[in-house]
């Protein structure tokens, strides 16, 4: 083992990319409301319980991916492809649990119906 590492295995990531993506929205908010360099990256870390390094890498990470025009730089197509896939495949997921769901509580209301009062 290395570091806490088997060997050929990535570490588990720690923080999930909507937190990431949400605490470096809150600190470009707050670097617009009171200007660059006044502490938005140490408050916002404060109040999320981050480390400021780690929210200030997060930051960073993000501008480097920004274009010059303000946009972000877009994903790959077969990144789109695999992701909608996903998507897709979650939501049929989804709906064959809400139906399993519904019939199963449809059961059970008729099952209640049916039981004399004790």
């Amino acid at each position: 083992m290395v570091l806490g590492r088997i060997k050929g295995m990535a570490a588990a990531k720690k923080y999930p990319t909507e937190l990431k993506t949400r605490a470096v929205g809150m600190v470009r908010e707050l670097e617009r409301e009171l200007g660059p360099g006044r502490g938005a990256i140490a408050r916002v870390a404060r109040q999320l319980g981050l480390n400021p390094e780690t929210l200030r890498y997060w930051v960073r990470h993000d501008e480097k991916a920004e274009r010059p025009s303000g946009g972000h730089v877009v994903e790959s197509e077969s990144d789109k492809d695999t992701r909608i896939a996903d998507m897709e495949r979650e939501m049929r997921e989804l709906r064959r649990a809400n139906e399993i769901l519904r019939l199963a509580a449809a059961f059970f209301a008729k099952e209640v119906d049916l039981q004399p009062p004790r």
